[in-house]
């Protein structure tokens, strides 16, 4: 009985030997992840920063909510948007999507 149990641990044994033959795949897939899905997220939203920080009155703009409007007035954390005639409102600079270049659109079911 005990043998049989000694044969059943060698084979769940890793092959290889031991800790390093069990993490360095590990380590590998989480290596993979990180360069494939994280630092190009991190770097896209490091460029919307960027993109945020330089806006300036004037433009048009494509908020979270859906909500387009022009910049009347910039303030360090926020915005005041004109959404219409005399209607201005204000907005947190995070809820900024993108610009909106002279006479774009956007359409019901286009993603940002």
């Amino acid at each position: 009985m005990q043998s049989s149990f000694l044969i059943l641990a060698q084979a769940a044994a890793p092959a290889g030997g031991g800790l390093m033959g069990m993490f360095l795949p590990m380590v590998l897939i989480v290596g993979i992840f990180y360069f494939m899905m994280i630092r190009p997220q991190q770097r896209k939203e490091k460029e919307r920063q960027k993109t945020i920080a330089e806006m300036r009155a004037g433009q048009r703009v494509l908020f979270g909510g859906g909500l387009i409007g022009t910049i009347v007035e910039a303030r360090p954390h926020t915005f005041f948007i004109e959404i219409a005639s005399g209607v201005r409102i204000e907005v947190a600079r995070g809820a900024v999507l993108r610009i909106l270049k002279d006479g774009e659109t956007v359409a019901l079911d286009q993603q940002a």
